[in-house]
């Protein structure tokens, strides 16, 4: 999810309603719950205990549902441990959507058209997006790459929701192709880019081996990916990108103290770290700040 969203979507459809998980099941707040053993009470979550089941009731409207859940599912139920795993996360996540509006395409095509409205309310009002959210964290990203990327054709890595190559698509001035490991996310991105006119190419596969040539695409990005790689899959994947970028490599990764397990971060990283990485590609780069760390490689003008 931005950072929250990769941990979304790796092993689910997300257009195929879902069942009860094994473990975890989600529904809406009614008044049966309360006579379930309480396990733990949020704000917008209330844990109960069945069996050895973990069921999770929740009070979320349409007009809520947005990126910003990745951010309440980490703050409200993963820190405090009440649930572990990315694999739970996505699945939790993926639940809580699909349990707000019941028809999954709606459910999913809703949760886009809040979160790129309310990444364009956070470019025009930034003080009045809600500070730390997963939208207000990544809204300056998505604005940034937008005046870094040179019109042209732009390959994103690791696109989990796709936020990114919908906002450049819509701009006009690129050719998008997204990728991502997950099938279940590419075509759910594929589903809601027609749904908003675009035609969206995607690619499923690892991002240290896409299937294009040589100098496929003009830009080559990769927004928050870095983080969940360890330090030799990260440098297959900027070898790949070097290999496939005509003009120029654009990297953006958090700065933390230690990573953030909850979003299935393996590493940290450093001003320091991030010149390294420029050094070793022989090209002409810049390291800078911006809600973050960012890397930015220059292969052609």
């Amino acid at each position: 999810m931005n950072a929250g969203e990769r941990a979304a979507l790796h092993h689910i459809d997300p257009l195929v309603p879902h069942g009860h998980d094994p473990l975890v099941t989600v529904g809406r707040h009614d008044s049966t719950c309360e006579a379930r053993v309480k396990v733990a009470h949020t704000r917008h979550f209330c844990l109960h205990r069945r069996d050895h089941r973990m069921e999770i009731t929740h009070w979320l409207r349409p007009e809520q549902l947005d990126n910003n859940l990745a951010g309440i599912l980490a703050e409200e139920l993963f820190a405090p441990g009440w649930l572990s795993g990315v694999e739970v996360f996505e699945r939790v996540f993926t639940e809580v959507v699909q349990s707000v509006i019941e028809d999954p395409l709606r459910a999913w095509t809703t949760f886009y058209d809040n979160t790129l409205a309310r990444i364009r309310e956070c470019w025009s009002r930034p003080a009045g997006c809600a500070p730390h959210s997963s939208i207000a964290d990544f809204a300056p990203l998505y604005r940034r790459v937008l005046g870094l990327a040179p019109p042209g054709r732009v390959l994103d890595l690791g696109s989990c929701f796709g936020f990114l190559p919908l906002l450049l698509a819509e701009r006009g001035e690129h050719s998008v192709i997204a990728s991502d490991l997950a099938p279940g996310s590419m075509r759910l991105l594929e589903t809601v880019a027609a749904t908003r006119g675009h035609r969206m190419h995607t690619l499923v596969c690892d991002a240290a081996q896409v299937p294009l040539p040589d100098g496929a695409v003009d830009t080559v990005t990769a927004m928050h990916l870095l983080e969940h790689l360890e330090p030799a899959r990260g440098d297959a994947v900027l070898a790949e990108a070097l290999r496939l970028a005509r003009r120029r490599i654009i990297i953006a990764v958090p700065y933390e103290d230690r990573p953030n397990a909850a979003f299935g971060h393996v590493r940290t990283f450093t001003p320091a770290d991030l010149d390294h990485l420029g050094a070793t590609t022989g090209h002409p780069y810049e390291v800078t700040n911006h809600h973050g760390g960012w890397l930015e490689v220059h292969k052609a003008p």
